[in-house]
């Protein structure tokens, strides 16, 4: 297909009335319209990555879903309308199934599309062509670089310590280094799951902070009990980083690794070109479904609350550390 770009998309991360400055990053398998949902309705951007709606039919089915109940709580609430919602598109040449999910994108004009390992110009201007903005997902300056040059509107710095595929460096650093040449919107990844972390990352130059296994361990998302209860149980020590399971170098529950009968601490390496996001079905342990991916910050999950609960907790320590660090008592507006 063919699209014409907009010269200048709407600002709708600035205008987007939030009750803190995060958004939930989209959760592979777990991220479904129940868990999207819930985080725009508390005031934080929801995502969910496309390949989640399975078969590819189920993704129109989703997003008119989402556009309905979010419509119906700003109607509802018109004074605190709910965050708009992102969904995530993997760019990698392995995925089959992008220019079927782009195009669906593109009919349902979301807001905010977040890309993953791959920056390509014709997929920005698709979506630019109706006034949606794209954050794409990166581990280092280099990545940076090539994803606005590729027409990208904002990044996402996924650092040591995030849950899932991350990189390995500090979350200051690459910060710095990426606001040494680029003040457009900045989201930052890598064990933030308390609101201290999530001041901490507006701190070191990032509009916003990107949450991901906080929200694992709440009732809306798609993930099992045990799971769940494997977060509160776990620290920032259970966490093993290892490129087995899909060729990408990720962080992973140390529990789900001695579970599916494997030492955790004596990990083969994978082959980089045979990458696996979990779709392979000879798989005898799938990354995902059997290895739990998760980040460094879950010290601070002591349970599993509704996502709603989730953000006033957040929201309340955010305050109370802008009061201390700050000196400021003044609420987001």
């Amino acid at each position: 297909m063919q699209y014409k770009t907009v010269a200048m998309p709407p600002d709708i991360l600035a205008n987007a009335r939030l009750t803190l400055p995060v958004i939930g990053a989209p959760l592979f398998i777990i991220s479904q319209p129940e868990l999207v949902v819930a985080q725009c309705k508390a005031g934080v951007i929801g995502a969910f990555p496309s390949l989640n709606a399975r078969p590819a039919e189920v993704l129109d089915v989703w997003l008119s879903r989402i556009e309905a109940e979010l419509a119906a709580h700003d109607a509802a609430h018109p004074g605190r309308p709910s965050a708009p919602f992102a969904v995530n598109l993997i760019v990698h040449k392995s995925n089959d199934r992008l220019m079927h999910d782009l195009e669906v994108c593109v009919k349902h004009r979301v807001p905010i599309v977040i890309t993953s390992l791959g920056a390509r110009t014709e997929i920005n201007d698709a979506i630019h062509s109706y006034g949606g903005i794209v954050m794409h997902d990166i581990i280092n300056d280099a990545f940076a670089r090539k994803a606005i040059e590729k027409g990208a509107d904002g990044l996402i710095a996924v650092a040591a310590g995030a849950g899932g595929h991350a990189g390995t460096i500090s979350p200051f650093a690459l910060t710095q280094e990426i606001r040494a040449w680029w003040d457009g919107p900045l989201a930052l990844s890598g064990a933030i799951a308390h609101g201290n972390a999530v001041l901490a990352a507006l701190a070191a130059g990032a509009d916003f902070a990107y949450v991901g296994s906080a929200f694992i361990a709440t009732r809306e998302a798609h993930a099992p009990d045990e799971y769940k209860q494997m977060i509160v149980d776990s620290h920032a020590s259970d966490i093993v980083y290892t490129n087995l399971f899909t060729g990408v170098l990720g962080n992973y529950l140390r529990a789900s690794i001695v579970r599916s009968g494997l030492d955790p601490d004596n990990l083969p390496q994978s082959d980089p070109s045979q990458m696996d996001f979990g779709t392979r079905r000879d798989a005898k342990v799938k990354p995902w479904r059997d290895i739990w991916g998760c980040g460094q910050g879950i010290g601070a999950v002591d349970g599993v609350p509704s996502v709603a609960d989730l953000v006033d907790r957040l929201e309340c320590e955010y305050q109370a550390a802008r009061v201390r660090v700050l000196g400021d008592p003044v609420l987001i507006p």
